[in-house]
């Protein structure tokens, strides 16, 4: 089965299902393609062959089609609008927001299998997903569930490494030396010194990718029990699933938390290549690093203030809103605050996105979870009003092209609500989540055998030259 969905597929299929009301007939259309097997790399093993030649007939029939025009400004901006990386599990649409195998958050939400009916999907769930393009049953979820547990076992060494490390040392900085230690074990690794054929460069890098997937949270809640909680660790409940089970190791067993921490997850998981963790994961894994030194890269760029290290931002300034105006502030105090926070040179934390150009469904799907579960709480009532007042200042500005909330504008609140109130953790759950997305497209980078990545630089010098003979002609 080609699962794979192109735009043009997309659009028809898109065109068929009609409207918002004929969603079920989408579900009965995609539940047809759930295979009953539950083993996933077997799964992988069937496709692959498949997406091999499809890709093969893509360079030979396609390979000189332009993609569009590269400008200066491109250059110059980040690279901003250039397409140049293939990535299979999700498609950023800059009006629609994320698409997980063509999927948005909504219909996941309604598709994916829950931990009970009605309930948020559960991220093993997403990861078969984006490895197989199909939607799983809850009897593959589960299965799944129950081989990453298995899989959640930490050598000493790890903890010993982080605990090398002063307590005082930012998360990220413990979090990362973690899964740096981690890849002592890795089977790619062992793989690739005793020789083997790149035609099964993905199946080490399928253990590789599950092993870091099932470890994380277990290295994660060490990190956090280590600088916040005097260090007492809790042990995996083999009865919960992947998303319950890290808000367990964390110290949090509220039910509630539980379905929050699914739908952290789950939505923080991918949101293609382009992003700084993501491109940073593939563009460490072209050279044939191996998963776990991959997403150590992957991970030093979430940490940035410009990409992940936002989420803690936003709940801080939430919080110097509220230390300085109170939790009742009126709407015109609220613009006053904002006003201040532009004209000090500074940003408000949590509006705008690289590519996107509306309303976050991240942040829109985070929105309906506090309505449902804690709609009288103070900061999210003033994460409300932010969103009334923000935008249209942004656009008053008159220097900014989306300014709509992203997913970070709301993550922090829900995680305050429940007790998580450590904001300089929070880059640490994103990063948990992020390893779904990553993790998954690094098993189709060595599936479809991509190449290393080596893009074409330049000096100011031969751009100003480039220019000028190009304006004589």
């Amino acid at each position: 089965m080609v699962f794979f969905r192109s735009v043009t597929a997309l659009s028809k299929l898109r065109s068929r299902l009609g409207q918002q009301s004929n969603l079920r007939d989408s579900v009965r259309w995609l539940q047809t393609q759930t295979s009953t097997d539950l083993d996933l790399r077997s799964q992988l093993k069937e496709l692959i062959p498949e997406q091999q030649e499809r890709l093969k007939k893509i360079k030979a029939e396609y390979g000189k089609v332009q993609l569009g025009n590269i400008t200066v400004d491109m250059v110059l901006g980040g690279m901003r609008g250039m397409t140049g990386l293939l990535w299979e599990t999700s498609l950023l649409d800059p009006d629609e927001g994320i698409r997980f195998r063509g999927l948005s958050i909504p219909e996941c939400q309604k598709v994916l299998p829950g931990a009970k009916p009605g309930g948020e999907p559960l991220p093993e769930g997403l990861l078969w997903l984006l490895l197989t393009g199909k939607v799983p049953s809850k009897e593959q979820v589960d299965a799944l569930s129950e081989e990453l547990r298995s899989r959640a076992v930490v050598p000493d060494y790890v903890y010993k490494a982080i605990d090398a490390l002063p307590i005082t040392a930012h998360p990220m900085t413990q979090f990362t030396t973690g899964v740096m230690a981690l890849q002592v074990q890795s089977e790619f690794q062992k793989a690739y010194d005793k020789g083997i054929h790149k035609s099964k460069y993905w199946e080490p890098t399928f253990e590789d990718s599950l092993s870091l997937i099932a470890q994380l949270p277990v290295v994660a809640s060490y990190v956090y029990r280590r600088i916040f909680k005097d260090g007492k660790v809790i042990p995996v409940d083999d009865s919960l699933d992947y998303g319950a089970n890290f808000s367990h190791l964390l110290g949090f067993d509220n039910p509630e938390m539980h379905e929050l921490m699914r739908l952290y997850v789950t939505i923080h998981s991918d949101h293609e290549g382009g992003n700084v963790s993501a491109h940073t994961g593939h563009l460490v894994a072209s050279a044939l690093s191996d998963p776990y030194l991959s997403f150590a890269a992957a991970l030093n760029g979430l940490a940035g203030p410009l990409h992940g290290l936002a989420n803690q931002e936003v709940l801080l300034w939430i919080k110097s809103v509220v230390d300085e105006v109170g939790e009742n502030v009126t709407t015109e105090q609220l613009k006053d605050y904002v006003w201040k926070t532009l004209n000090s040179g500074k940003v408000v934390p949590g509006f705008g996105h690289g590519v996107l150009r509306k309303t976050d469904p991240r942040y829109s799907c985070q929105r309906e979870f506090a309505l449902k579960h804690l709609p009288e709480d103070p900061l999210f009532q003033l994460v409300s009003k932010l969103y009334e007042v923000v935008p249209p200042i942004l656009l008053e500005l008159g220097k900014v092209k989306n300014p709509w909330p992203n997913v970070d504008a709301h993550s922090g609140v829900l995680l305050n609500h429940f007790g998580l109130t450590e904001a300089r953790f929070f880059t640490v759950l994103f990063g948990v989540s992020r390893s779904i997305g990553i993790g998954s497209q690094l098993i189709w980078d060595r599936a479809l055998g991509l190449p290393l990545e080596r893009p074409k630089s330049v000096t100011m010098e031969s751009l100003e030259n480039y220019c000028k003979k190009a304006a004589s002609s």
